[in-house]
């Protein structure tokens, strides 16, 4: 364990350009604070390689540790019996956005020989929740800066551009404007981060005067969108238990040594578990009268880490590189999001909700 005035620098710098892009997020709501914390960071990026060697401790801290407390942190946003109680509506619509967006991952990362970790950090996004799916899933499948930053701002372009042509895609297909109920389903499973739920849910209360339905609904099923965080992270370590396992075999069948020995404590995600934890107290808390209000500032630091965190993964990254190899992660994150969204958009008619 090095000291800590060894991690200082790369936090202080992080903290600094979070700070920064935590305001103009506030400001600039549709962008959110994750998407300036990128940005900044690839434009210190190269005056912070002068003094890479002792930037490196901290920002290497910021982009993987403090991703994971960011995720831990989120659980206290959960409620599990206001998530259970949307979920029986939303289920159906959510597992058939999420199943959408994997396969469309899968197939297209396979077809247009993307890399895996690309491949699965902008599906994970996609289906998920943005930002925070990646943060959760990143550590798994031990994916570096570069690819962290590339899915991040893939899924968060789509994200904007949701915002911003959602509203005006549901009153063009007729969704009921009266209740808001609907269109915060749709909202909910077919936006990926919560900032632009929230922005586009409440762009459709404000047309309508419908005070906070609308964002209600879509935050709620977003919340429940986010337990399938679990599963995910855990499917995919099981993945690459196998994974090593059959490396590790072909080494020794090629009379080498293996590498290393696996070991499954070592890639499990045990921050899930306290997320898990933190969600569970969260809701025995708030079903013995503890007031929600409580957990707010928890939500609040766990958004702030995941800034600081895009903050040193930007720091990190090669932006001319990120732009030479971002043609097809960027045709993969366009067919993630229009599947999610017809899938969505389909589930709803299916199920005589819109």
């Amino acid at each position: 364990m090095k000291p800590f005035k060894a991690y200082l620098p790369g936090l202080l710098l992080s903290l600094g350009l979070a700070l920064l892009a935590w305001f103009a997020g506030q400001t600039f709501s549709i962008i959110g604070g994750p998407v300036f914390a990128i940005l900044l960071g690839l434009l210190a990026a190269p005056l912070a390689r002068k003094w890479a060697r002792p930037l490196q401790a901290g920002l290497k801290f910021t982009s993987k540790k403090l991703l994971q407390y960011a995720v831990i942190l989120l659980g206290f946003g959960l409620n599990l019996n206001v998530v259970l109680e949307t979920g029986r509506r939303s289920l159906p619509i959510i597992l058939s956005t999420i199943t959408t967006s994997l396969v469309i991952a899968y197939v297209l990362g396979h077809l247009l020989k993307i890399d895996r970790h690309t491949a699965v950090l902008v599906g994970v996004g996609s289906s998920i929740c943005g930002g925070s799916a990646i943060a959760a899933t990143a550590p798994v499948i031990e994916a570096d800066d570069e690819e962290i930053a590339q899915s991040i701002s893939i899924i968060f372009l789509f994200n904007i551009l949701a915002a911003l042509f959602f509203p005006t895609l549901g009153r063009l297909l007729g969704f009921d404007s009266s209740s808001g109920a609907a269109f915060g389903l749709f909202a909910g499973t077919a936006v990926n981060d919560t900032s632009s739920v929230t922005a586009t849910a409440s762009t459709w209360d404000t047309m309508y005067r419908l005070g906070s339905a609308t964002l209600d609904t879509a935050v709620t099923v977003k919340l429940t969108r986010t337990l399938a965080i679990i599963p995910i992270t855990l499917v995919l370590t099981l993945y690459q238990a196998r994974q090593s396992k059959k490396a590790a075999a072909a080494s020794l069948a090629q009379g080498q040594a293996a590498r290393s020995s696996f070991s499954f404590k070592k890639v499990f995600p045990f921050f899930i578990l306290w997320f898990i934890a933190a969600s569970l107290l969260t809701t025995v808390a708030t079903a013995a009268g503890v007031p929600a209000a409580v957990f707010s500032p928890f939500k609040t630091l766990s958004k702030f880490f995941i800034v600081m965190a895009m903050a040193a993964i930007g720091l990190n990254t090669d932006v001319i590189k990120l732009v030479k190899t971002g043609g097809k992660p960027l045709l993969l994150g366009a067919s993630c999001w229009i599947g999610i969204t017809l899938v969505s958009l389909l589930a709803q008619k299916l199920l005589g909700i819109w």
